[in-house]
C-alpha cells in the first residue's frame, strides 16, 4: 500500500475533518510495526499568513491527527508540533499568530523550535552535488513522524507539498542559501528525514487564487503524494524538477502509484489554470518593488521564496 495516495473531500468543520484524516489512514493502511512513544508533527508555517491564505497548514488538520494518533496509540503519548525558524519569520511568533499556541493548549501537546534543537551536520551527494543540511537530532530520533504540508503552487519550483515541506525541517533559519540549488536540496533532506505519514491540508488551496478544495490527501510515501499533487495543480509530474530528480536519485519510483477516493481530474477541474511563466515575470517584477520598499522603509520582505 506504500504507493497508495489518499483523496478524500469533506465539509469543514472540526468533526468531519477528524474523522476524514481516520478515513484516510483506513485506505492507506497504515501500520507502525515498532512501538511509539515519541509523535512528532510538521505542519508548513509560512510566514505568518492564516491557513485561509492558501500558504500555511491549517490547525484544525493538526488537531485531527493529534485525536487519530492518541486514539491509536492511547491519550498520554507525548506529542511534539514541530517547525523551524527561516529567513523573515521566527517560529515562536508563528506559533501565536497563526493559532498554535492555542491548539498546544487545547490539545495538550508541546511546540517544538526545530532550530533550537540539537543539530547534526549531515551531507548527502545529490545529482552530482554534495549538500550539507543541519539537521534536528529530534526528527531522526522520534518514533513516529507525521508530515501536515499544505497543497499550494510555488514559483520555482510549480508545486509545493510533501517533500518541499521537509525542506522546512533543515534547523538553519536561512533556508534561501539553498535556492540556488533548490531541487537538488529539496530531494537531499528528504533522503535524510523520512516521514512515516503524510496528511495534506487540501482544505483552502493555493492555485492562482485561494480555492476552497476541502481535501485531505494521505499516503506513507511522500514522493507519491507529490506525483499526485502536482497533476491536481494541472501539471505534468514529469516536468516538475525535483521529482525528476527524485526518480533519477531512486528516491521516488512512479510504478504503482494509485489514488483511492476522489478523482484527480474532477479536483483539477476546480483549480484555476496557473500560468507559470506570465506568474514568474510578474513575480520579479513584485520582488523589485518589495526590495526597493525594503531599503526605503527597512522593513522585512516575506519569504515568498521559501
Amino acid at each position: 500500500m506504500g504507493n497508495t495516495v489518499a483523496l478524500v473531500r469533506l465539509p469543514n468543520s472540526k468533526d468531519e475533518i477528524r474523522d476524514s484524516v481516520s478515513k484516510v489512514l483506513d485506505i492507506i493502511d497504515y501500520k507502525n510495526k515498532n512501538p511509539v512513544n515519541s509523535v512528532a508533527i510538521k505542519p508548513n508555517l509560512c510566514y505568518y499568513w492564516k491557513a485561509d491564505t492558501g500558504y500555511t497548514t491549517d490547525p484544525r488538520v493538526v488537531a485531527g491527527v493529534i485525536d487519530n494518533v492518541r486514539e491509536i496509540y492511547g491519550k498520554d503519548i507525548p506529542i511534539r508540533v514541530v517547525e523551524s525558524d527561516a529567513t523573515a519569520m521566527r517560529t515562536k511568533y508563528a506559533f501565536t499568530i497563526l493559532g498554535y499556541r492555542q491548539l498546544a493548549d487545547e490539545k495538550n501537546v508541546e511546540l517544538f523550535n526545530l532550530s533550537k534543537d540539537k543539530i547534526v551536520e549531515k551531507e548527502v551527494e545529490v545529482n552530482g552535488r554534495k549538500i550539507k543540511f543541519k539537521v534536528p537530532c529530534s526528527l531522526l530520533e522520534t518514533d513516529l513522524f507525521i508530515n501536515v504540508p499544505k497543497l499550494k503552487i510555488m514559483r520555482e519550483t510549480y508545486i509545493t507539498c510533501a517533500l518541499k515541506n521537509i525542506f522546512g525541517c533543515i534547523a538553519s533559519p536561512r533556508k534561501i542559501d539553498y535556492h540556488p540549488y533548490l531541487h537538488e536540496s529539496i530531494v537531499g533532506i528528504n533522503k535524510i528525514i523520512r516521514p512515516h505519514i503524510t496528511i495534506v491540508d487540501g482544505l483552502v488551496v493555493l492555485s492562482r487564487f485561494p480555492v476552497r478544495l476541502n481535501l485531505i490527501m494521505g499516503s506513507v510515501d511522500p514522493f507519491s503524494i507529490d506525483w499526485i499533487a502536482s497533476q491536481i495543480m494541472g501539471y505534468t509530474p514529469s516536468k516538475i524538477s525535483f521529482l525528476r530528480i527524485a526518480i533519477k536519485e531512486k528516491y521516488g519510483y512512479t510504478t504503482n502509484i494509485r489514488t483511492v477516493g476522489e478523482s484527480v481530474d474532477s479536483l483539477r477541474n476546480e483549480l484555476p489554470k496557473n500560468n507559470n511563466l506570465l506568474s514568474k515575470w510578474s513575480f520579479k517584477t513584485q520582488l523589485k518593488l518589495l526590495k526597493l520598499y525594503s531599503l526605503i522603509t527597512g522593513d522585512v520582505i516575506p519569504p515568498i521564496l521559501e
